[in-house]
């Protein structure tokens, strides 16, 4: 199966702290990949150096066969991005925001289709700024579609969703999965780490403490769900409880 991202021995370092150490992974043609971690596990770095948006200090990178830094233009006529904290102006429809994105592409998507697809079609006259939170959510998924892309990078893609939102916006995912779209997320929530991903790695102070498949995670932990075999890699449980202890 092809290789859509490859990651060699990735570094970034802000000062003295290192944000990314030797990280490496492959994500191959029509496979979801979720990069799971705590806050400030490196993720968001990791993803930026993957895009290009941000220079590493060594390792390498490649992305549909092109170096990010080198090839960015290219590159981003075949690549989805969503990010959770993306920016949009407010005073404009959803199908002025939509048209305005298409226009950046040579062989975008049709935007209407995606839109009915993800249960936007009604709102496509409404302001940004009249969406609720979940409807902006499944709206950046729409923009991260529109370019058509090979690749697409989602950002706990299920913010803000409620539970039949988040299995439809999955569904969804799924099927683009199956025409070989490839997929690299970060997600909090396990059911749907387990639900989408083939295989996952969790990182824990920007370097890697798993990679492998949804059940080689667990089996490689004492633990008996996912949710529990991550807690038990980021250590999060144990310092939650160290701190509840402190406030006791």
């Amino acid at each position: 199966m092809e290789t859509t991202i490859h990651i060699e021995r990735l570094c970034k370092s802000y000062g003295a702290v290192r944000a990314v150490e030797h990280l490496g992974f492959t994500v191959r043609r029509g496979e979801v990949f979720g990069l799971l971690g705590a806050n400030g596990a490196g993720k968001s770095t990791a993803i930026e150096c993957i895009l290009g948006t941000k220079s590493y200090d060594s390792g390498a990178v490649s992305v549909l066969g092109m170096d990010p830094l080198k090839d960015r233009k290219r590159l981003f006529e075949r690549v989805g991005v969503q990010f959770q904290e993306a920016k949009y102006q407010d005073k404009i429809k959803v199908a002025e925001l939509c048209g305005m994105t298409r226009a950046l592409y040579r062989n975008p998507a049709d935007y209407r289709s995606l839109l009915q697809r993800f249960g936007l079609s009604d709102k496509a006259a409404s302001l940004v700024s009249e969406l609720s939170g979940g409807e902006r959510q499944r709206l950046f998924i729409v923009l991260a579609l529109i370019p058509n892309p090979e690749v697409v990078f989602l950002d706990e893609l299920t913010t803000g969703l409620d539970a039949r939102a988040r299995r439809d916006v999955w569904q969804c995912l799924s099927e683009l999965k199956t025409g070989g779209l490839t997929i690299l997320l970060t997600s909090h929530f396990m059911d749907e780490v387990e639900a989408l991903c083939d295989h996952l790695m969790i990182m824990k102070k920007g370097k890697t403490v798993f990679y492998g498949t949804v059940r080689e995670a667990i089996t490689s932990s004492p633990c008996e769900s996912l949710e529990d075999a991550y807690l038990w890699y980021t250590d999060e449980e144990v310092t939650g409880r160290a701190d509840l202890q402190s406030i006791v």
